[in-house]
């Protein structure tokens, strides 16, 4: 755990040792991140993500800030120290509401708290926050200026190019001025428009074109801040070349869908070995925390299911992804269960069958 609670209140465990000196961000630190994406990058999710690579920078699901005020912030909030870097997404528009929010994840531990400036849902909508914030970038920079003040760590904004009718060159230049005055450390664009009226959310990830080189210029326009580019990246090919105009690159659905993936972020974006070789030394290595979690009161399929996409395109996935989903959601599901998936990959690949 990366901090306990004691009479209600959260006491960090050696927090300070991971605060980063500088309230902004170096181009370094955002090369390569996985996005915050609700119902997905959970804890389990960030750790398994984390035995893949090293240097990616993970980021929790979106989390309002009156569920961090007022609800149960160990569940919520909680995190393994291996996680770091990591970051605490924040959604919400009421600036008091969001430094206090914020102070709360920064001494819970997080490296970093980014405001979602860019989640097109009902939800959000009915809230006045997330996307809809595109259209008040003053409120933006008040946000943002309030959680500065009140956190020592780098306060970050996820963005869209603009919302709707927004004429995107003077939306997006609005929104970075605002961010930029009030002290944000780097801005994550995800390079489409938001359609708040007519499109599902599910349809805003796809729908709107993407527009690169918007983001590129607004790159050449703040060379000093870091900026990273989000949206429809899918390779680790595609995500050099952004590299060769922005800072950096953070990657979705792609990552989470398949993560193995993930094993040639360090080496060919870093310069630096991956933490484990292979898909199946990473497996190994997150038995002990799915043991830990198991004891407990995890479910098996709380954790597994952020792995369905491992061994993707390989003999035998099929089967790996079906034994999860049926074993793993039955009660008592364990270890072995895991193990027995992997074994239908191992079965199905003749080298592993010839060194066998």
């Amino acid at each position: 755990m990366a901090y306990s609670v004691c009479n209600g209140r959260v006491a960090p465990d050696d927090r300070r040792r991971y605060l980063p000196a500088m309230s902004t961000l170096l181009a370094e630190d955002i090369r390569f991140s996985v996005a915050p994406m609700m119902d997905w990058t959970d804890r389990h999710c960030r750790f398994f993500h984390r035995l893949l690579s090293r240097r990616t920078r993970l980021y929790t699901e979106m989390v309002t800030t009156g569920a961090v005020i007022h609800g149960p912030r160990a569940r919520l909030l909680g995190f393994d120290p291996a996680e770091h870097p990591v970051a605490l997404q924040l959604g919400g528009s009421d600036p008091r509401d969001l430094a206090a929010a914020a102070r709360i994840g920064a001494d819970a531990g997080y490296d970093e708290i980014n405001l979602n400036v860019g989640c097109p849902s009902d939800r959000v909508q009915d809230g006045r926050f997330g996307a809809c914030l595109m259209r008040e970038p003053g409120l933006v920079g008040d946000c943002v200026a309030a959680m500065r003040a009140a956190v020592p760590v780098p306060v970050t904004v996820k963005c869209r190019i603009g919302v709707d009718e927004q004429d995107i060159e003077a939306a997006l230049d609005a929104l970075a001025a605002a961010a930029v005055a009030a002290g944000a450390g780097a801005l994550f664009v995800h390079a489409r428009k938001a359609w708040l009226e007519g499109l599902s959310p599910k349809q805003d990830r796809d729908v709107p074109p993407l527009d690169y080189a918007r983001v590129y210029r607004l790159k050449r326009a703040h060379p000093a801040l870091a900026i990273a580019v989000n949206g429809g990246v899918k390779t680790i090919e595609e995500a050099k070349a952004h590299l060769a105009q922005v800072d950096g690159v953070m990657m979705g659905r792609s990552a989470y869908q398949d993560p193995e993936l993930l094993l040639r972020v360090d080496p060919e974006l870093f310069g630096e070995a991956a933490p484990v070789a292979d898909a199946f030394e990473a497996v190994d290595a997150f038995e002990p925390y799915v043991a830990a979690r198991l004891q407990e009161g995890a479910r098996l399929a709380q954790m597994t299911r952020h792995m369905l996409g491992l061994f993707a395109g390989r003999p035998g996935a099929r089967a790996f992804r079906r034994h999860l989903a049926t074993e793993a959601v039955k009660p008592g599901a364990g270890i072995e269960t895991l193990r027995a998936a992997v074994d239908h990959v191992r079965r199905a690949m003749p080298e592993l069958q010839a060194a066998a």
